[in-house]
């Protein structure tokens, strides 16, 4: 019997080694995922606008309490090194100069979906819940909500809650800063 053909998964040491070689260009939007070297798609105006709202929101009501790190990789094991949208970290002395984050350093991490929805849910959401990333908000901008994924298990999140327009949402690790809906969705 002829063998079958396999996949042949990365680890993010090759994937590095990858971009210093030249074979992954420095401005080319890839992310490591299980592996797999994903290519994704640019960032339309809506969801940049959604990331920026983030942002000024976060740095404004948490300060130095956290790190809001924005479209940068967190290290999750030796196959995956995604590249969320918003990051609320555990602050650093050194802002993650000597490595990239891990999920023991993420407080609250957020995917903004415009076309990328599918994507997140079916391929992201079950590595964040695998490395046990604590909490996950996948902001779905077709449908006008958020996501709050929590209580990671090795099978996924089993509690979800929607939030939409007119509610408050507040991260589990600042459950005294509510938000509103709106300001984030714009």
């Amino acid at each position: 019997m002829a063998a079958q053909p396999a996949r042949r998964p990365f680890t993010v040491r090759e994937y590095y080694r990858m971009g210093k070689a030249g074979i992954l260009a420095p401005d080319e939007r890839v992310e490591l995922i299980d592996g797999e070297i994903i290519q994704t798609p640019p960032i339309g105006s809506p969801h940049a606008s959604c990331v920026r709202r983030y942002t000024r929101l976060f740095s404004e009501a948490l300060g130095r309490d956290v790190e809001v790190s924005i479209q940068n990789p967190i290290r999750l094991g030796d196959r995956s090194e995604p590249v969320p949208d918003v990051v609320l970290l555990r602050p650093s002395a050194d802002a993650y100069a000597a490595e990239h984050p891990t999920a023991a350093d993420v407080l609250l991490l957020i995917e903004v979906s415009d076309t990328t929805l599918a994507y997140d849910q079916r391929t992201k959401l079950p590595v964040y819940a695998r490395e046990q990333v604590p909490e996950v908000w996948i902001t779905d901008l077709g449908h006008q909500l958020i996501l709050a994924h929590r209580e990671p298990t090795a099978e996924g999140y089993p509690v979800t809650v929607t939030y939409r327009r007119g509610e408050r949402i507040a991260p589990l690790a600042f459950p005294d800063h509510e938000f509103l809906v709106d300001d984030i969705l714009g």
